[in-house]
């Protein structure tokens, strides 16, 4: 695989024009935002201020959390709060359900914060929410963006049960860099985790890498061709930018050429789907995905 050198980044003084998006409009947005503001609604699209959010809601496409909104892990990219979760919500299945229904969403990607303070790590919430989804929105294809589990193979064997079109779990980022961005996961526990989800009956396969971060080219192309060996079907690759001033800093912006050349390969390594862009997230284009 290629490896020549792209000048593929600029400091990180200000945002830089391709990272400005207008503000979400069209008469579908217009009336979701409406609906998630009446019935409170919990959306990652809305709480994360997911610069896709205009285009993905209008495709029919939104994202949702459970298991809480308090991770028991401390990522040093990651805006969600770390601490001590409170307990489980037994009627959030439902409530996620009604509100899928309520939006009238073709395609669900639903999420959760890392629960490693309880046995089952939230599995069986996850199992339990898909089967609720599928009750009451039987039309709706599913994208489950699913923690480690810590690699416990019976926890994986719930997600795989409730057969979602796309079960994807998040690499982040290089090898290298995963101890100090992920601080409590492991690389090849996630890749082991995509490759056992493949290998034992998972309908398709996703993964999402940030950039931005101090990762090299060369090391960017290994996660791919990891990701491949691990027959990962889909991979997205975005741009990091800081929560908080108490994250991890953005070292570098990544230019639209370089995004595109990690595309092309991606392509060539024989992934089915390639989102590679400065403002791509997990959920971008999830919709496609299931093709």
């Amino acid at each position: 695989m290629s490896t020549e050198t792209i000048e593929s980044v600029i400091p990180p003084k200000g945002k830089p024009k391709w990272l400005r998006v207008k503000l979400p409009t069209g008469k579908k947005y217009t009336q979701l935002r409406g609906l998630v503001d009446k019935y409170n609604l919990h959306t990652i699209c809305t709480s994360g201020s997911c610069p896709n959010m205009g285009e993905c809601w209008g495709e029919g496409t939104a994202t949702f959390m459970i298991l809480g909104n308090i991770c028991t892990r401390s990522c040093g990219f990651c805006g969600v709060k770390t601490g001590r979760p409170e307990d489980l919500d037994w009627e959030e299945p439902e409530k996620v359900a009604r509100s899928i229904k309520l939006m009238s969403i073709k395609h669900a990607v639903i999420t959760s914060v890392d629960r490693d303070d309880i046995k089952d790590m939230g599995s069986i919430m996850w199992a339990e929410t898909v089967k609720a989804i599928r009750r009451m929105n039987p039309t709706t294809t599913l994208e489950t963006l699913i923690p480690d589990f810590q690699g416990i193979e019976t926890h994986l064997d719930r997600i795989i049960a409730v057969a979602p079109e796309v079960v994807s779990h998040n690499m982040e980022t290089v090898k290298r860099l995963t101890r100090e961005v992920r601080i409590q996961a492991k690389y090849e526990r996630s890749l082991g985790v995509l490759k056992y989800l493949k290998d034992n009956g998972a309908n398709r396969t996703k993964s999402g890498i940030m950039l931005g971060l101090g990762e090299r080219e060369e090391e960017v192309i290994e996660t791919l061709e990891d990701l491949r060996r691990a027959n990962v079907d889909v991979v997205t690759i975005g741009q990091y930018l800081q929560p908080s001033k108490k994250h991890l800093p953005v070292k570098e912006f990544i230019l639209p050429e370089q995004f595109k050349k990690y595309e092309e390969i991606g392509l060539k390594l024989g992934f089915r789907h390639v989102e590679s862009g400065a403002l791509v997230r997990s959920s971008y284009k999830a919709h496609k995905h299931i093709e």
